[in-house]
């Protein structure tokens, strides 16, 4: 996690929105920032992923790596981005992959993060029910009776009953 004390790079102030100098928090109030809070103007983000700023607006058209917009349309980078414009740039470079391939590639690892977000939420939902089961079971059984019988030997007769119906 990003916070305003942590030194997250050159330019710190710069990619702030608004333009605007972070200055030093006056108590305990702090500004959360997290990896994927846009914060970097393309001309940081450029320095800090080491590629040019028309390669970065290249990926954003290719749709490789898409940064958040201000209301004016300027490109707002997060350390998320400028993480993954790394990863393009070393599959491109070091493994000899195109960039239809890295956005393949990208496409299915985001949907890999996703399917397996989905499965920790349907393994909690089923935690959830079996818990529920387990409750309600209980609750079946500690309502039944569990009074004392008392048992009786039933002794036998050699008796025989006839029984005719009435006409």
């Amino acid at each position: 996690m990003i916070t305003p004390d942590s030194p997250i790079g050159p330019g710190l102030g710069e990619g702030l929105p608004g333009g605007t100098r972070r200055r030093p928090a006056a108590g305990p109030t702090h500004y959360v920032l997290t990896e994927d809070t846009p914060v970097y103007v393309i001309s940081v983000a450029a320095e800090l992923s080491g590629l040019h700023p028309q390669t970065l607006r290249q990926y954003d058209r290719l749709g490789l790596v898409c940064p958040d917009r201000t209301a004016g349309r300027g490109r707002r980078y997060s350390a998320r981005d400028i993480q993954q414009l790394r990863e393009v740039q070393r599959l491109s470079q070091d493994e000899g992959i195109n960039l239809a391939g890295i956005k393949r590639i990208i496409e299915l690892e985001n949907q890999v993060t996703a399917l397996q977000s989905r499965i920790a939420e349907l393994a909690d939902a089923l935690d959830g029910a079996a818990s529920t089961l387990q409750q309600r079971e209980a609750a079946v059984h500690a309502s039944y009776r569990r009074d004392l019988v008392p048992y009786q030997q039933v002794q036998q007769s050699s008796a025989l009953v006839v029984w005719r119906p009435k006409r």
